[in-house]
This record gives C-alpha cells, structure tokens and sequence, in this order.
C-alpha cells in the first residue's frame, strides 16, 4: 500500500503540461498557457490605417467640439480668447437668446413636417415593397422600374416646376408645400431599401399565412411589417435627416415667419445676430438634439436595413 501511494503521488495529474527540460531541483516544471494573440506569420500591424483613422476622427470630432463649446460663450468671451479651448465662464445666454426668438415655434414647424413626411413614406414604401416583392405579374416589375426613376431626376432640376405646381394648387406658404414635394422625392429611395429587405423574408412564412387564410392586409401587418422594422428603421432616420435638414424647398415654397423651419431659421439666426457666433450655434445645437436622440435609438437598424438584401 505505501509503495502504491508513493508511486500514484509521483504521476502527473490530468491537465497538466511538463516542461520538457528537468530543473536541477527535481521539480518538474509546468508550461504557462500562452495567452497572447499568436501573430501569424509575416504579420505586421498597419501603422497607415491607425494614423489615418485617428487623423480621420480628430477631422470629424472638431467641428463639433467647436460648435458646442462655442455655444457656452459669449460674443465678447469669444473674441478675447482662444478658441478652441472651452471658456473659464461657459454662460447659457445664447440659448436664451435663441429661444426668444421663436425658436420652439420653428421647431414645432420642423416637427411638424418631417413627422408627417416620414410617416407617409413609411407607409406608401412599405405597401409599394410588399406589392413589388409578391407580386407576380410584370406590373411590380414595371413599377419599381418607374419608381427607380425617380432616383435619377435631382430636386434642384424640379424646383421650378414645383414651385409653379404648388402655385396652382394654392398651397404656396404652407407647411404643405414641404410635405408633399418631399414625400415624392423620399418614396423612390424608401421602395429600394425596403424591397430589398422585404426579398429576404422566407417564402414559407407567406405560405404557411395563407393556408391559415391570412389576407394581403394581415399578412402585411402580421408578417411584413415586424420583420421589415430595421429596414423601415434605416429609412426613417435618413429621412428624418434630409426632411429636417431640408433648405431648398423651404426657401422657395415659403415666405412668411408663421411656417417658418429650422433651417431657414438659422439663416435668418445669422442676419438678425450678425457676429454673435454663440447665438447661431446654439441654434444649431438646439436643432440637432432630436436627431441626435432617434439615430441612438435606432442607430443598431441601421446598418442591417442598408446591407439587405445587397450580398445576394
């Protein structure tokens, strides 16, 4: 019994590795688990792309450290000092002075329109993909041909006969004549995301819906439109971005104070303060908080609503 407990006491235990080399103590030594990242052969770190990429952030990241920081000043704070480093007494006199001036009721406008447009989009988009995707005669594919045109066709060529199309209709000086124009151009873009997402939906689930005796309607609603949601995500706040960023169509469809939008009211930030800087940055921060909030909500959608469907 002792010569078999000394001889079991002497035996590796299971799991553990000997170094191959005895040290002079007797004791057998045991091989560390490497934990590092083996590098494979040849390789070598791509110094050019890190240089480039952190040049590339530092390019993005300053205007906008420039824009907030500056929006803590004063007009005087901001000519005595250096620019770029944040004031040793940030004040909230700019953005006081911002929303005295109407500022909420242009941001109501901006609400307003950009709501109504992305929620119409969503829907003729979402009906167009579903009728384009099922359908099977040449009438889906002539129409998401037509509606590919529209890509083609710039707004600033169109401007023209919008403003006399809007003329004739009377709705010159409304917060409709920035919906509907806008709605036209978004749809086209809309349709080609969404089908392309709509593509990739298995066609047993339409099946099995059908055999359930599910209508176009339930199954659009029961079907279609959960899984489509990051694609209707991505459309959502890309648009939102280019309706709430839209310059050109409210400067041309509009004129009075009353339907007055964001953008065109920073301009008019920028006459009425002259050189007060902070002033008119403020605005812009003020402005851009909501689309800050809805592409954190919605920003893990986006990038599965762009690649659908595009790697087939």
């Amino acid at each position: 019994m002792t010569h078999a407990a000394s001889t079991e006491s002497k035996l590796p235990q299971a799991g553990t590795a000997l170094d191959p080399e005895k040290p002079e103590g007797g004791v057998v030594g045991v091989r560390k688990p490497n934990r590092g990242k083996a590098k494979k052969p040849g390789e070598t770190p791509n110094i050019f792309a890190g240089v480039f990429g952190w040049v590339w952030l530092a390019i993005i990241i300053l205007p906008i450290y420039y824009i907030v920081i500056t929006s803590f000043r004063t007009s005087a704070d901001l000519r005595a000092n250096n620019q770029l480093v944040p004031s040793t007494e940030p004040t909230l006199d700019a953005f006081r002075l911002v929303i005295e001036n109407d500022f909420f009721h242009f941001f109501f406008n901006s609400v307003i329109v950009t709501a109504s447009t992305v929620a119409v989009v969503l829907a003729v988009s979402l009906m167009a993909a579903y009728y384009i995707t099922r359908s099977t005669t040449w009438g889906g594919t002539r129409l998401f041909q037509l509606i590919l045109l529209g890509i083609a066709i710039p707004v600033q060529a169109t401007i023209i006969p919008v403003y006399y199309l809007i003329r004739q209709l009377g709705l010159y000086d409304t917060l409709w004549a920035l919906i509907l124009p806008q709605i036209a151009f978004a749809i086209p873009l809309s349709v080609l995301i969404i089908v392309n997402f709509v593509r990739d939906i298995p066609n047993e689930l339409f099946e099995s819906m059908r055999v359930d005796g599910a209508g176009e309607w339930k199954i659009l609603g029961s079907l279609v439109l959960p899984m489509a949601k990051p694609a209707l995500m991505t459309v959502g706040i890309y648009q939102a971005l280019q309706v709430w960023n839209g310059f050109l169509f409210p400067l041309v469809l509009t004129q009075s104070r009353d339907v007055r939008v964001l953008p065109l009211s920073l301009w008019e930030y920028q006459g009425q303060f002259g050189i007060n800087v902070p002033a008119t940055l403020a605005a812009v921060v003020l402005s851009a908080l909501p689309l800050l909030v809805a592409y954190i909500l919605g920003r893990r959608y986006i990038v599965a609503g762009l690649t659908a469907g595009f790697g087939k």
